[in-house]
């Protein structure tokens, strides 16, 4: 493997919490107003909770791409976003 590849595959792998990092201050904000929190600090929390989500269910399946990982990232977006509204890391 090069190394663009293993880059690739880093992205590729990270990606969907990449991208529920994004979408979930988004939607929070919509629906439940602006918070206290800046909405890039959420984004950042998010990244980090779906990358730890991600890489937990690679080493509990021993592969990436199950679908009880992806339900689980979801949960924890959403959890995440709910406590982060509530601004319980605020305090």
């Amino acid at each position: 493997m090069t190394f663009w590849q293993l880059v690739l595959h880093l992205f590729h792998f990270s990606l969907p919490a990449l991208a529920m990092a994004i979408l979930m201050p988004l939607a929070g904000r919509t629906v439940m107003g602006a918070g206290r929190i800046s909405l890039h600090r959420r984004m950042g929390v998010h990244a980090l909770s779906g990358l730890v989500v991600l890489v937990g269910g690679l080493l509990l399946h021993g592969q990436d791409g199950k679908m009880s990982t992806y339900i689980a990232l979801v949960l924890v977006a959403a959890t995440t976003e709910w406590l982060l509204q509530r601004g319980w890391a605020a305090k």
